[in-house]
């Protein structure tokens, strides 16, 4: 049974898409990731509780199938902000993320990043540690 498992999350990671604006932190690539690290021995991994994989799979198989957003239509394509779905895609993709975190990041460690000769990661100097 665990191989019919295994079969039918391997094609639902294969049906899922993929967002390229969120390279690395869309749900795509964190389910392909959990499936992998969940059949690690593939076909013959043995599943602790069946049940609640199958429950797994089948709620999975609805979010794919957009099974909520047909049952549930919405009147409008917007949030209660009046923001639209596009707006809301831009704003999530990772080059927009980034930005928000440099603006974020403050005045006083931008100028030492700016007038530092050596990089942050880098840490001090061997030696010159107290």
């Amino acid at each position: 049974m665990a191989v019919t498992r295994y079969r039918r999350f391997l094609k639902l990671c294969e049906e899922w898409p993929r967002d390229e604006s969120k390279k690395g932190r869309d749900l795509g690539t964190f389910l392909r990731q959990r499936v992998a690290h969940a059949f690690r021995e593939g076909e013959n991994t043995q599943i602790a509780d069946p049940e609640k994989c199958d429950q797994m799979y089948e709620s999975l198989a609805r979010m794919n199938s957009n099974f909520y957003r047909e049952k549930f239509p919405r009147a409008k394509d917007t949030s209660f902000t009046g923001v639209t779905v596009e707006e809301c895609r831009l704003l999530l993709s990772t080059g927009s993320v980034q930005q928000m975190d440099e603006e974020k990041k403050g005045l006083w460690k931008t100028l030492m990043e700016r007038f530092s000769s050596k990089s942050p990661e880098e840490g001090p100097e061997k030696g010159t540690e107290k």
